[in-house]
C-alpha cells in the first residue's frame, strides 16, 4: 500500500503533507502536516519484524509509559490490525554522537533513562541472553549460516548471564542510537520504542554508552548521573553489558540477513558488531570484570 494511501486511511478526506523522515531500518516513519498546521509521525511497521522480537502492541504500551513520564512524544492513536503508530511530532534535533561525548548531555540521557526506568512495567521481558538464541535460530531456520563469531560469543554470553542474573527487571528502552534521541531544548527526549521491554537497566546504559562511542571517563560521567556515584559493582555491570549490547546487534543483522527484503548490507552490519564485541573482549578491563566472582 503506498505511503498516501495509508496517510488517508488515518487521515480520511482531509489535506495531508507527508515527508519521509529518516532514521529508522526495519519501519517507515512519515512527519504528516494536516492542513491547520499540526504535525504528527506516523510510523509503519516493516515487514516480519515479529521475527525480531517486536510486538506492536507492546511498543504501543511502552510509548504511552514514556509518553507519561515526559519523556516520550505524545501517543495520538494506535490503527490496528496493521499496528500503525501515531505520535505528536517533536520539534527538535536529533543530538548528534559528538554531543553525546558531553558530561551535561550525558547527564540529560541520565535522567531521561531514569525516569524511563522507574516508569510502569511492561507486558513483555527483554532477555539479551535468550533473545540471541532466538535469534540464532530464525536464521538457521532460513538456511543463513551462523557466522564463526557466535561461538565465541555464546561463550562469553553465559559467563555474563551467570554474573548478572538475577536482576530486578524494569521497563527499558533496549534501541538507544543517537537517532532516538531528540533535544526539544528543555529535555532530551526518546523516540521508536519497538523493543522495549522489562529487563536490565544496565543493558540500556551500555546499549547507550556503546553506540555512542563514550570512553572511559564519559561512561564515568554516565553512571554518576545515574546513580549519584560511581560503584564498583556498577563498573562491572556496565562493562559486561556492552559486550552483550554489540552480541545482540550482531545477531538482529544475522536475522536481518535472513528475513529482510530491505537494500541494506545486513552481513557487514553483523560483521562490524562481532569484530566491536571482540574488542571488548579484548578489553582488560572487560577481562577483569568477567574474572570477579
Amino acid at each position: 500500500m503506498a505511503f498516501e494511501e495509508i496517510v488517508e486511511r488515518v487521515w480520511p478526506g482531509q489535506t495531508t503533507q507527508i515527508e519521509v523522515l529518516g532514521g529508522g531500518i526495519t519501519n517507515h516513519n512519515l512527519k504528516v502536516t494536516l492542513e491547520d498546521g499540526s504535525a504528527f509521525v506516523l510510523r509503519i511497521a516493516g515487514q516480519d519484524t515479529d521475527r525480531l522480537g517486536i510486538d506492536r502492541r507492546v511498543e504501543h504500551d511502552a510509548s504511552l509509559a514514556a509518553s507519561a513520564v515526559g519523556v516520550g512524544p505524545e501517543v495520538v492513536d494506535f490503527i490496528q490490525p496493521d499496528g500503525y503508530l501515531v505520535t505528536r511530532f517533536i520539534e527538535g534535533t536529533i543530538v548528534p554522537v559528538e554531543q553525546m561525548h558531553e558530561a551535561e548531555t550525558i547527564r540529560r540521557v541520565a535522567n531521561s533513562l531514569r525516569a524511563v526506568h522507574q516508569g510502569p512495567q511492561l507486558a513483555r521481558r527483554f532477555d539479551p541472553f535468550q533473545i540471541v538464541e532466538d535469534y540464532r535460530t530464525t536464521a538457521f531456520s532460513k538456511g543463513v549460516p551462523v557466522p564463526e563469531g557466535y561461538v565465541r560469543a555464546r561463550q562469553v554470553a553465559r559467563r555474563i548471564a551467570a554474573a548478572r542474573r538475577p536482576v530486578a527487571e524494569r521497563p527499558c528502552h533496549n534501541d538507544l542510537l543517537n537517532a532516538n534521541f531528540i533535544d526539544d531544548g528543555t529535555l532530551i527526549r526518546i523516540v521508536d520504542w519497538e523493543y522495549a521491554g522489562n529487563g536490565d537497566i544496565f543493558f540500556d546504559l551500555a546499549n547507550f554508552s556503546v553506540n555512542n562511542q563514550l570512553d572511559e571517563d564519559a561512561r564515568h560521567v554516565l553512571l554518576g548521573a545515574y546513580f549519584g556515584s560511581v560503584r564498583p559493582a556498577d563498573e562491572r555491570a556496565l562493562e559486561l553489558m556492552r559486550f552483550m549490547s554489540d552480541f545482540r546487534e550482531a545477531m538482529w543483522g544475522v536475522v536481518q540477513t535472513a528475513i529482510s527484503a530491505l537494500d541494506f548490507d545486513f552481513p557487514s552490519y553483523a560483521d562490524e558488531h562481532f569484530a566491536r564485541l571482540d574488542e571488548t573482549a579484548a578489553n582488560p578491563a572487560f577481562q577483569l570484570a568477567l574474572a570477579r566472582p
